[in-house]
């Protein structure tokens, strides 16, 4: 804006100190008051092309929200988020908004982006806690039902769409607990459980049905869901992780992180002694990988009490896929790196493992993820001891769905095949999102591709067309 005192730099987000912060499973950044949100969002510029807008997978209108903010109209902001967002205080929290939307403000070319992102997390936090919010109006029953297997991101993103279309829709989902990969991988510190039941409570107070405890596949085929149901979406997410196949991987004391968060998120272990959950708690505890989720467990290992956490990493700290913001956290905890650093063995005592033998890499030309691929270096192996070891290298779907599924084309690692148009499945009436297509992605993704989904639902609904 002409004439505008621009602020170069975000306003500060008041978080725990890391030394205490390590003893608690309490969420670690505070949140914006009402003052600092509107502060915050004056430093927009409200520049005509809004490329924030594009870089957000779902299309909230960044540049509206931020002027009600700016304005101190909290409840218009989150009415305007959720007309495109279901979950704001999950995406807040969680999503790369440092790749995605405010990666491309126009502010970040001279200064420092608006802080989109905490702001989101504000309005949502401000929203729940006066409960002034009144729901949408909903249009007509369609008489169209629509079943949705899993409630991870992707899932309660179709549901609360097609809800919002008048569609009848029931989640499936196989746990106990609803919110998949944001309830039992994403740590309370990062996204406490009461934020997450606030807003899948949102979501079902769009008339949204849930059905815990049912795995689609046993419970129920995808055919026999097509009986009852005129469209089926798969958002069943990326739960089978994948491990190393080097020696000494069946040890005791090594773990996927899959099983090892959701022990912790879950099951709730970190409630102890309220829930006794078994979990391992070493004294020396080595995750590898470079990922959110790597971050997530050398995080909580501090919390279960290790006195050394250490990550390690074959590329070095530029290609480490982990947010900007959670390897911080994690370095500012006492988390240590072994950057450049590929493991070839493990080593135990007594059929348990004590020692992971390591190789020194170099970084060679680009591979096909586009980073420079690691290039091991002669001689260099090492050995770092440690009691617990958690595997944290990515995931793939689980095949109950497609091995029960005639007719549904799947592609590399058990993903589902989809047209990345309309989001459609080989198999008619059947759509796919999230990381069941991806093979694990983040959760905003996952939504963007629900949100495609949902449209596509909708059209299909309508017409019948395939």
């Amino acid at each position: 804006m002409a004439g505008k005192t621009i602020v170069p730099k975000k306003t500060p987000m008041p978080e725990q100190l890391p030394e205490v912060r390590i003893h608690n499973y309490h969420e670690v950044p505070y949140g914006y008051t009402a003052e600092q949100a509107m502060a915050e969002a004056k430093r927009c510029l409200e520049c005509p092309k809004s490329p924030c807008i594009l870089g957000c997978p779902v299309r909230v209108d960044i540049p509206a929200f931020l002027k009600l903010v700016a304005a101190g109209d909290f409840l218009s902001a989150s009415a305007l988020i959720k007309e495109t967002n279901a979950i704001p205080a999950i995406t807040g929290r969680v999503c790369p908004q440092e790749t995605q939307c405010e990666g491309v403000c126009l502010l970040s070319k001279r200064f420092e982006s608006v802080a989109i992102g905490r702001l989101e997390r504000f309005v949502a936090d401000w929203e729940s806690s006066n409960p002034v919010f009144s729901l949408p109006k909903l249009p007509p029953p369609t008489n169209k039902k629509v079943a949705v297997v899993g409630s991870g991101p992707a899932g309660v993103i179709v549901a609360a769409d097609l809800a919002r279309m008048g569609h009848d829709v029931t989640i499936f989902e196989a746990l106990h607990e609803a919110g998949g990969v944001l309830s039992y991988g994403i740590p309370e510190f990062r996204l406490p459980k009461a934020v997450l039941k606030h807003e899948i409570d949102y979501v079902r107070s769009l008339g949204v049905h849930i059905r815990f405890d049912f795995v689609v596949g046993v419970s129920a085929t995808v055919d026999e869901l097509l009986m009852e149901y005129d469209a089926i979406f798969l958002g069943t997410g990326a739960g089978t992780p994948w491990f190393l196949g080097i020696p000494g991987e069946t040890l005791s004391g090594i773990y996927s992180a899959n099983e090892y968060l959701t022990r912790a998120n879950l099951m709730k272990a970190y409630l102890y002694p309220e829930y006794d959950t078994p979990i391992a708690r070493g004294r020396r505890v080595i995750v590898i990988g470079g990922g959110n989720t790597a971050m997530d467990a050398a995080r909580t290992a501090l919390r279960l009490g290790a006195k050394k956490s250490l990550v390690v990493y074959r590329r070095s700290l530029k290609e480490l896929p982990a947010r900007l913001e959670e390897v911080e956290h994690a370095q500012q905890e006492g988390v240590q790196f072994h950057l450049l650093t590929s493991p070839v063995a493990f080593y135990g005592e007594n059929g348990r493992v004590s020692e992971l033998e390591c190789q020194r890499n170099e970084l060679g030309e680009p591979d096909s993820s586009g980073r420079r691929a690691p290039v091991a270096v002669a001689g260099s192996n090492f050995r770092i001891s440690a009691d617990v070891m958690v595997i944290a290298i990515g995931q793939s779907p689980s095949p109950i769905i497609s091995r029960t599924t005639p007719g549904l084309t799947t592609g590399k690692r058990g993903t589902v095949s989809v047209d990345p148009a309309s989001m459609k499945t080989s198999k008619k009436g059947v759509f796919a999102g999230g990381d069941i297509i991806t093979g694990g992605a983040t959760v905003i993704q996952a939504m963007g591709q629900a949100r495609i989904a949902a449209n596509a639902m909708a059209e299909y609904l309508e017409s019948g067309v395939w």
